[in-house]
This record gives structure tokens, C-alpha cells and sequence, in this order.
């Protein structure tokens, strides 16, 4: 079936064409620093942190091991990218979590995380041949937050979790307000709050 016989269809292909297409042009000029790497796994813990997936990176991910993704970055800059869109197109919406948050170095509300660092906990439990990218634009500090809190949950303790973070993404920076916010909802009782945005 060819682009306008699927078209016809009805099945979307239009959409997700533009997208695609728009994705790998619009991440050639706002993409992330090229000095930062675009995925490191977390020791063995099947955690990788990473940048904004690319039009020459995101087709590299299953390869890479990646099998569910979590994007951290604001909702305004998935629209502005169409990374969100296009990393559903590849790994199919219910493996794409959204956790959408601005990098003020500020706490951050637990609503805006804390089910997606659930979500990776469970999935890494729940399915052990998994692999899951948590990504920001750099890859260097909402992306560390979530990593952080799955982490802590899946028990480790907070010097443990953030020397394994420091260890294996060097350019990572777990800022002090935002391990601060997930201590804080792990003495709470660590309950995931807001739901999943999986569309």
C-alpha cells in the first residue's frame, strides 16, 4: 500500500508522515548539544538517560535496547519538535509516557512526575527484558529527576542512586531542589500523583 492508498484508507498515514518528516527536519537546527551523549544506560539497572531522540537517533533506539520511553520536556517543546508524536509512531502510545516539565531548577511537583517514575519502576519489574529511555532536551537534568526517583524505588538509597547516575552519565546533573522534591514524596509514602499522559 503506497503513501495515498493508505491515505484513503483512512488510517492516519498523512499525519504521521508530516510528523515524521517534520520531526527529522526541525531536530537538525533545535536538537541537543552534539558533546552530550544520546543515551547512557544506568549501570544494570536497564535505565538509559538520554537527549532529545533526533531524526538520526530515534531510529536507532529499539537497536540500542530501548523498548519504552519517558520524555520529560514541556509541552510546548514536543509540539515545537514533534518528538512525542514521533516516538509513539515508533514504539506505539501505551509505551510512551509524557511527564512534562520546564527546567527552572526549582522543586518540582510531584503531579508531574512521579507516575511516570512509577511507571518505570513497574515496568522494569513487571518486564525484566525491557529498556527504558528517560530523555529530556540534554539529557541532563529532568531526566535525571525521573531517573533518580525510579531508582530510589526500585531501592536504592539516595547516595547509591545518585553515584550511579553520576557514574554513567557524566554530563547528568541531579540538582539539589529536585532530589529534594523526590525525597520529600518518597517520605510521603511515595504515591503516584496525576496519571500517565499517554496520549
Amino acid at each position: 500500500m503506497g503513501f495515498l492508498d493508505s491515505a484513503a484508507a483512512g488510517d492516519g498515514s498523512i499525519v504521521d508522515n508530516w510528523r515524521s518528516w517534520y520531526h527529522r527536519h526541525s531536530t537538525r537546527f533545535y536538537k541537543p548539544n552534539p558533546r552530550n551523549s544520546w543515551l547512557s544506560w544506568i549501570g544494570e539497572e536497564h535505565i538509559a538517560v538520554g537527549s532529545l531522540p533526533t531524526g538520526r537517533t530515534l531510529p536507532l533506539l529499539r537497536d540500542a535496547g530501548v523498548t519504552h520511553v519517558i520524555n520529560c520536556r514541556a509541552t510546548s517543546q514536543t509540539w515545537l519538535s514533534q518528538d512525542l508524536a514521533a516516538e509513539r509512531a515508533v514504539f506505539g502510545p501505551a509505551r510512551v509516557v509524557h511527564a512534562p516539565m520546564w527546567d527552572f531548577g526549582q522543586p518540582q511537583h510531584p503531579r508531574l512526575w512521579s507516575a511516570a517514575a512509577r511507571y518505570v519502576a513497574d515496568v522494569l519489574t513487571e518486564e525484566p527484558g525491557s529498556g527504558v529511555l528517560v530523555h529530556c532536551h540534554q539529557g541532563r537534568r529532568r531526566s535525571v529527576l525521573i531517573t533518580y526517583a525510579a531508582l530510589r524505588l526500585r531501592g536504592h538509597d539516595a547516595d547509591a542512586a545518585a553515584a550511579l547516575i553520576a557514574t554513567h552519565r557524566t554530563e547528568g546533573v541531579l540538582v539539589k531542589a529536585y532530589a529534594g522534591s523526590v525525597e520529600r514524596w518518597l517520605d510521603a509514602g511515595a504515591v503516584p500523583i496525576g496519571r500517565l499522559r499517554l496520549r
